[in-house]
């Protein structure tokens, strides 16, 4: 840890040792995991060809049900991404928080299966869905709820005569990431979308063709402080934390999603769970 981050931490734990408390304890515990945000990004790039303009990407992530997120604020969850109408809906990573301690995984199915999106919908592995055994747990859900894997793999997105490229890599922490495997017969050309659980793995992915790359596990920080801003993030989620980022000089952008739910502590402070909703413009 550098000087910087030493003392931004340091400091950081003072005040949030002081300051969350009565009022604000509350606040941070009860009231903002509630208030979900609905983030609205316009999406533009030659590559988006004719057919796809006004797509819509939903994006959710991190979930992480079990740690003070229960299955009914799931479902709360879900009708709103209904009523976004997404036409291709995307879960990149962190399901449940322990796999092995987990016992409701017959209603997260159903929950999970009530999601609808006219292209599909597709999800990638976190670093807590490999973690407590859950490798094949996580996937039996996902299967059951008509969402398809994409582990070091791609798909083409087919509407009328055009076509989109969806991919996505494995956790970098606990899976076996591989950027060659999972975009070495993707056509260049077309417009490509890479789902990455750890958003610090755009600094690799700017190499390949890739227009968008789509994270979580950040959290945003999950606990930011005014002048502060993030006390802690995870690894490889230390350069990019939350929002949009363009990196290098080609077009080619990353957007951190803070999440849904909480882990480690059951808190959020100026940084509310969230779903991003990516609309491509030709």
């Amino acid at each position: 840890m550098n000087r910087r981050s030493f003392l931004k931490k340091s400091v950081g734990s003072l005040l949030a040792t002081a300051g969350i408390s009565g009022s604000t304890f509350y606040y941070a515990k009860q009231i903002e995991p509630e208030r979900l945000n609905i983030v609205e990004e316009k999406i533009t790039g030659k590559a988006i060809p004719p057919s796809f303009n006004n797509f819509r990407i939903v994006q959710f992530s991190d979930t992480h049900v079990g740690f003070h997120f229960t299955i009914e604020q799931l479902q709360k969850v879900i009708a709103k991404i209904n009523s976004l109408k997404p036409d291709l809906l995307v879960f990149t990573g962190d399901l449940v928080d322990d796999p092995k301690i987990f016992n409701e995984y017959n209603d997260l199915t159903s929950a999970l299966s009530m999601t609808n999106a006219e292209y599909g919908k597709y999800w990638i592995y976190g670093n807590h869905d490999h973690g407590g055994y859950g490798t094949d747990i996580i996937k039996d859900v996902m299967d059951n709820s008509n969402f398809t894997l994409l582990q070091n793999s791609h798909t083409v997105i087919e509407k009328e005569t055009d076509r989109i490229v969806l991919a996505g890599v494995d956790d970098l922490i606990l899976g076996t990431p591989n950027l060659d495997k999972t975009l070495s017969q993707v056509n260049p050309d077309l417009f490509t979308v890479l789902l990455a659980h750890e958003p610090d793995l755009a600094t690799e992915t700017s190499n390949y063709p890739v227009d968008l790359q789509l994270s979580g596990h950040s959290h945003g920080g999950q606990i930011r402080l005014p002048f502060i801003g993030d006390l802690y993030t995870p690894a490889y989620a230390e350069k990019y934390i939350r929002g949009k980022y363009v990196i290098n000089k080609r077009p080619f952008k990353l957007y951190v999603n803070s999440g849904i739910g909480t882990t480690r502590l059951p808190y959020r402070f100026l940084c509310p769970p969230e779903i991003h909703v990516f609309t491509l413009h030709s």
